[in-house]
């Protein structure tokens, strides 16, 4: 599904209106949440939020933050 979409002014903030298309596609509705995550190559992810995979990322964070310089060290 590729979809092109307008970057609209809502209040004070800018938004991106999904489709009904779209939201049938990932199985949210309004009052959702929803995660935007970045890809490899650089682009943009959106799902469905799962609290689990939530939880899992930020103790992966913490993980990173406080071994920062031990896996810099580890990588050369």
């Amino acid at each position: 599904m590729v979809l092109e979409l307008k970057i609209r002014k809502v209040g004070n903030s800018v938004g991106v209106i999904l489709p009904k298309q779209a939201l049938s596609h990932l199985k949210v509705g309004e009052g959702d949440t929803v995660s935007v995550t970045e890809a490899a190559d650089g682009s943009l992810r959106i799902s469905p939020h799962r609290a689990e995979v939530a939880r899992q990322l930020a103790v992966a964070q913490d993980v990173l933050n406080r071994y920062r310089n031990t896996l810099r060290e580890l990588a050369k």
